[in-house]
């Protein structure tokens, strides 16, 4: 599996991708901030994916992750993995990813679902076994569930 940063040809399957976890994360393939968030991201170099096959531009995703620096920390402001990939190591390899890019002695944040959330303890699960320790609460998601900020120290 390869890391790759993705470029406009992905945007049909970056929204494929988000088309089987609205139901988590709320409304985003027919929501313009969502377009606009992703554009951005692609823009700037700041939206990775892993491609099917490692194939090429434009090809299902099997993941992808957004990272945004804000100083002195990073955040994880969205990360999917497709159904039919998931448990087969995607998601850990994104972060393998992005922990190779970014600074040493910095944080890394990322908004995950709280305990009240049977659908999202996946996601919050893996984010505890990846390092990452409860950090704050945040404000509810779209669907009305709790959300809290989970945070990971990458020192040198």
């Amino acid at each position: 599996m390869k890391v790759e940063v993705a470029t406009r040809a992905d945007i049909p399957s970056w929204l494929a991708l988000a088309s089987q976890v609205e139901f988590l994360f709320g409304p985003m393939v027919d929501q313009p901030e969502f377009h606009n968030a992703l554009r951005k991201n692609i823009d700037r170099g700041s939206a990775f994916c892993v491609r099917e096959r490692d194939q090429y531009e434009g090809a299902p995703l099997m993941g992808g992750l957004f990272l945004s620096f804000r100083s002195p920390a990073y955040h994880i402001g969205w990360l999917s993995v497709a159904e039919q990939w998931r448990r087969r190591g995607v998601g850990t390899v994104l972060l393998a990813h992005i922990y190779d890019l970014i600074q040493p002695s910095t944080e890394l944040y990322v908004t995950t679902f709280g305990a009240d959330n049977p659908d999202g303890q996946p996601a919050r699960q893996f984010y505890k076994k990846m390092g990452f320790e409860l950090f704050s609460k945040a404000p509810p998601g779209p669907e009305g569930g709790s959300r809290e900020i989970f945070r990971k120290s990458l020192n040198t």
